[in-house]
Formats: C-alpha cells, structure tokens, sequence
C-alpha cells in the first residue's frame, strides 16, 4: 500500500471515531458504566425502549408538557398512552 493511500485510511478512522465519541446535541456526556448502569436500573423496573416517529408540532407540544410534568417526559407520554388506552375501551 502507497504512503498516500495509508495516510487517507488513517484520516478517515480518525473521523470515524470522532464523530462516534462526539455527544448529540443537548446531552450530557455519559460513560459507558452510567449507561449500561442506568440500561439494568431500566431493565429492572420492566421498561423497554420504544422509539416512534411524531410530528414536529405534537413533539413540541409533548415538551412544553413534559417540563411541568414531575416524571418528566417518560412518565408523560406513559400517562398519555394509559389514557389514551382507556378511553378506547
């Protein structure tokens, strides 16, 4: 393998790993250990990740909810969905 071709291998695992470190925006750092801690805290109490698409204005709405509500935007959405629930009975 050519020198150049070396080098651009190397840039290119430099930029992999740091936008891999880099935290998304609006986090805090966390390290592994507090990850995986709070994954088996989760874990323990039953709860299980559940991602879904929304729309922008509904998302915005759930965020200005979320901040006045005690458990937060989890316990927000969980009430929501209870409700929500219910009533389709």
């Amino acid at each position: 393998m050519k020198q150049a071709q070396l080098e651009k291998l190397q840039s290119a695992r430099l930029l992999s790993e740091t936008k891999r470190a880099a935290p998304r925006p609006g986090t805090r750092p966390m390290d592994d250990a507090s990850r995986r801690e709070r994954r088996r805290r989760d874990a323990a109490l039953g709860l299980v990740p559940f991602a879904v698409k929304l729309d922008g204005e509904l998302v915005k709405t759930l965020h200005a909810r979320a901040t006045s509500h005690e458990g937060g935007m989890n316990a927000l959405v969980a009430e929501l969905l209870q409700k929500g629930l219910q009533a389709q009975k």
